[in-house]
C-alpha cells in the first residue's frame, strides 16, 4: 500500500515557507529615498517579488495616466501617426517635377493665347505676336513633359479612344487637342508677311490672316478650360492639401495664367501697346492671391504644406514677386525696362506658385497626419450631428 501523498495546498505552504526562511538568511540591500520631510524612506531590496512590485507601483503612479481598478495609475502613450508595416498611408504621387512645369506651360500658354486675342481684337500687333508664338511654344513644351511623363506618345493618343465628361485627365486631353492645331495655326499665320506676294506661297501668304484670325479666337475661346482643368485634376486626386483645396486651385491657376501671359506682353510689346498686358496684370494677380490666401487659411490643418518648407517659401515668393510685378507694370508704364523687369517678375511668379502648388500637395500624402486628423474631425462632426448618444453612435464591440 503506497504511502498517502501530501495535498496540494500542503506542498504550496512548504514551499512558501522555505521561501520564507531563505529570504530571512540572505542580507538585503535597502535603498534610501529622502522623504518630504527630511527623514528617509527605505524601499525593499530589489531581489523578490514584492520588492519589484513595489518599486513597479512607484514608477507607474509616478506618472500621470489612466486609473485602474487596482488603484495603480498606467502612462498611455500619445497617440503617432504611423503607417501600417513602414508604408504610407496614401501612395504619394509619382509625378516629378516635370509635372510641376507642365502645370505652368499649360497656363503660360492659355495666358498667351488671351493676350494675342486681346491685341488681335484692339489692333496690337506686337501684343498679338507675341501672344500667337509664346502659345505655340508653350503648348509644345507641354506636350513633351506630359509625353515624358506617360512614357510613350502613344499613351496620349490612347486617351482619345474614350471621352468621360466625369474623369479631368480626360476633359483634358481633348481640352489639350481643340487648344493645340488652333494655337499653331494661328503662330503660322504671323509668318505671312515674310511669304512671296505672287505663285501659290503668295495665295497662302493672303489667306492666312484671315485664317489666323478665326484660329486665334479659337484658341482664346479654349484658353480658359486649359488654365483651369490642371486644377481640377489635381483637386480630383486623394492627396489632402489638394483635394480639399479644390474650390480655389482653378482659381490660383486661371490667375497665374493671367499674370504669365501679361509678363509675356510686358516683356515684348512697347509701353504704347502694353496696355492689355497690364490690364491682364492687375486681374491675374487678384484672382490668384485671393485663391492663395484662401488655400493658406481656410483648410485649417491642411493648409499647414503650403506654409511650411520648400512649398511655403516658393509660395511667399510667389506672393512678393506677383506684388512687385504689378506695382512696376502700374508704375512704369512709360519705362520699357521696368516693364520688361516686370513681366520676368510676374513669369518667374508663375512657376514657383505652380512649383509650390505642386509640392505641397506632395508634402500633405506623404505624412499621415493630414489624412487621419480631418477624417477623425469629419467622423466626430458627423457623430456629433447625429440625435443619438456617442457611445450609441459608435458600432458596439464584438
Amino acid at each position: 500500500m503506497s504511502p498517502q501523498r501530501p495535498e496540494v495546498g500542503e506542498i504550496f505552504r512548504r514551499f512558501r515557507d522555505r521561501l520564507a526562511a531563505d529570504g530571512r538568511d540572505r542580507p538585503t540591500a535597502s535603498t534610501e529615498l529622502p522623504a518630504a520631510n527630511g527623514e528617509s524612506t527605505e524601499l525593499p531590496a530589489a531581489n523578490g517579488a514584492g520588492t519589484s512590485s513595489a518599486v513597479g507601483h512607484q514608477r507607474r503612479t509616478a506618472e500621470p495616466g489612466r486609473r485602474r481598478g487596482g488603484g495603480e495609475e498606467l502612462r498611455v502613450p500619445e497617440a503617432e501617426f504611423t503607417s501600417y508595416y513602414g508604408r504610407p498611408i496614401l501612395k504619394a504621387p509619382v509625378w516629378k517635377w516635370d509635372i510641376a512645369a507642365y502645370l505652368f506651360t499649360g497656363g503660360l500658354a492659355a495666358g498667351s493665347s488671351l493676350l494675342a486675342a486681346g491685341g488681335q481684337l484692339t489692333g496690337r500687333p506686337a501684343l498679338r505676336r507675341a501672344g500667337r508664338v509664346t502659345a505655340l511654344a508653350a503648348v509644345s513644351a507641354s506636350a513633351v513633359f506630359l509625353v515624358k511623363d506617360l512614357g510613350r506618345p502613344a499613351r496620349f493618343h490612347h486617351m482619345l479612344r474614350v471621352a468621360k465628361l466625369t474623369s479631368p485627365m480626360s476633359v483634358g486631353t481633348w481640352i489639350l487637342t481643340a487648344y493645340g492645331p488652333a494655337a499653331g495655326v494661328a503662330a503660322i499665320a504671323e509668318a505671312a508677311g515674310v511669304l512671296p506676294r505672287h505663285g501659290l506661297l503668295g495665295l497662302a501668304g493672303r489667306a492666312l490672316p484671315s485664317v489666323g484670325h478665326v484660329a486665334g479666337l479659337l484658341a482664346a475661346g479654349t484658353a480658359p478650360a486649359l488654365a483651369t482643368y490642371t486644377g481640377v485634376l489635381l483637386a480630383d486626386t486623394a492627396v489632402p492639401s489638394w483635394h480639399e483645396a479644390y474650390p480655389e486651385l482653378p482659381v490660383i491657376f486661371a490667375g497665374s495664367a493671367l499674370a504669365s501671359g501679361a509678363g509675356v506682353g510686358l516683356l515684348a510689346a512697347p509701353p504704347a501697346q502694353a496696355g492689355p498686358a497690364r490690364r491682364m496684370a492687375v486681374a491675374g494677380a487678384a484672382l490668384e492671391l485671393y485663391g492663395a490666401h484662401r488655400v493658406e487659411t481656410r483648410l485649417g490643418l491642411l493648409s499647414e504644406p503650403y506654409r511650411l518648407g520648400s512649398p511655403g517659401r516658393l509660395l511667399r515668393a510667389g506672393r512678393m514677386l506677383t506684388a512687385g510685378g504689378v506695382a512696376g507694370a502700374l508704375l512704369g508704364r512709360r519705362s520699357r525696362l521696368v516693364g520688361a523687369l516686370s513681366g520676368a517678375a510676374l513669369l518667374a511668379a508663375s512657376v514657383v506658385t505652380r512649383f509650390g502648388i505642386f509640392y505641397g500637395g506632395v508634402a500633405s500624402a506623404r505624412d499621415p497626419r493630414y489624412t487621419v486628423v480631418p477624417q477623425r474631425e469629419r467622423a466626430d462632426a458627423r457623430r456629433t450631428g447625429m440625435d443619438l448618444p456617442s457611445d450609441r453612435a459608435a458600432p458596439p464591440a464584438m
